[in-house]
């Protein structure tokens, strides 16, 4: 072999060793893997009910005007309450609040933000926060808790009924008059 035969196979060589060099040194590094999303996967409805029901009756219905549903769990979220819980003798108990929660499982409701409740037979109540037991048939509110019917004017820490307020108990600082009548009337 001549000269520039073996110059030309150094240079072949040259520029193989070079390729291999070059392809070892610049394969890209395997991409990190993205750590797995534990948010809540959620559904989100606007104007949207939810009820509970016992022996095909309804017991209550709440609608809000934002529920955010956790896709694994049902548990959801309410944002603007209005709802209505149906008493057994009847009457109803029109609620408001600002938010709550739902819990699928239990089905148990728990309201909050400027609870509001006027029963159809004219008792109104107001507190902090609102509890449906499904288990128990336990409507509870507490903090702040006022009632009012004709002229009976009840307070305290907490109420509780499993009748839709016709009989409630008042725990907690209660207080209770008879005869009070409001300046309206």
């Amino acid at each position: 072999m001549n000269g520039k035969g073996k110059i030309f196979l150094i240079v072949v060589a040259a520029a193989f060793l070079y390729l291999v060099f070059w392809t070892v040194t610049s394969i890209p590094d395997p991409p990190t893997p993205k750590p797995p999303d534990d948010s809540p996967r959620l559904m989100t409805y606007e104007d949207n009910v939810i009820s509970e029901r016992k022996d095909g009756k309804v017991i209550w219905e709440l609608k809000a005007k934002k529920i955010s549903i956790n896709i694994d769990t049902q548990d959801s979220t309410m944002e603007g309450i209005e709802g209505r819980f149906f008493a057994e003798d009847g009457r109803v108990v029109e609620i408001t609040a600002r938010g709550g929660v739902y819990n699928q499982t239990t089905q148990n409701v728990v309201l909050d933000g400027e609870i509001k409740a006027k029963v159809s037979d004219g008792a109104e109540l107001t507190a902090d926060k609102l509890a449906w037991d499904s288990a128990k048939g336990l409507l509870s509110v507490e903090g702040n808790v006022k009632a009012k019917k004709d002229d009976m004017r009840a307070s305290g820490d907490r109420a509780e009924t499993t009748d839709g307020f016709r009989r409630f108990k008042i725990i907690g600082h209660a207080h209770i008059e008879k005869g009070v009548r409001d300046e309206k009337n």
